[in-house]
């Protein structure tokens, strides 16, 4: 939102665009665990033996369950989204743009199209398949969506928060949420073994390529197409 004429001082964070080492990281990550997982290797037995001593815990039918739970929902596409109607809502309004609708569209654009053709791709099953198969025609466990969707959506929502100059505390809330969320949502969805946790790793690996795709697709087309509609309506 460049043309809303924020200025740079109202910066209290970065606006979190990963940078191409991070994301060349994620990719070398990401790409070496699926082959090793595909392959049987080493990871999938320790993924094995994670979950093992994770169900001994027995975190599901405690009574931390429903606190567990409601950490993973830090990842959960309706939680985001309610949060990010808010904000975008609140933006639209004082703003007067609908750039972040945009952003936040081609976001859930690009997550849907990405995790899902991973999970389908692979098709791995979730800790506890009654048929105990690592693959399967129905499994969509690798990698989790929860956490992809906790590192773009929480990212696009810092991003909105930065660029049009939201109070300090507002940036720095989602800053943490940015950074924090991801990884509490991977914690709590391997503590209750609701996903192996390498699906988690991945999850996150795929969250920040994803990230970066977005940011370059609205370098690209999305604000530049948003420029020159308002010069044609000028």
């Amino acid at each position: 939102m460049r043309d809303v004429g924020v200025p740079e001082r109202t910066r209290v964070v970065s606006i979190g665009r990963p940078p191409w080492w991070v994301m060349l990281l994620a990719l070398v990550v990401g790409s070496v665990v699926t082959a090793d997982l595909l392959a049987g290797g080493v990871l999938e037995r320790i993924d094995l033996r994670v979950s093992e001593i994770i169900g001994g815990w027995g975190l599901r039918d405690s009574a931390a369950y429903p606190v567990i739970w409601a950490v993973t929902q830090l990842g959960g596409r309706a939680t985001i989204l309610i949060v990010l109607a808010i904000l975008v809502g609140y933006l639209a309004w004082r703003r007067h743009t609908w750039i972040p609708l945009f952003r936040v569209l081609l976001a859930l654009g690009t997550l849907t199209v990405g995790v899902y053709a991973l999970k389908f791709g692979t098709g791995r099953t979730a800790p506890g398949h009654p048929d105990e198969l690592f693959f399967h025609v129905d499994g969509v466990s690798f990698p989790s969506g929860h956490v992809a969707n906790a590192v773009i959506m929480w990212g696009v929502a810092r991003w909105l928060a930065v660029e049009c100059g939201l109070p300090a505390r507002v940036q720095r809330a989602f800053w943490w949420l940015s950074v924090a969320g991801p990884v509490a949502t991977g914690v709590s969805m391997v503590s209750l073994d609701f996903h192996w946790i390498t699906d988690a790793v991945v999850g996150g690996a795929v969250g920040i390529l994803l990230l970066g795709v977005v940011h370059r697709l609205d370098a690209i087309v999305l604000s530049r197409w948003v420029r020159a509609r308002g010069r044609q309506t000028a």
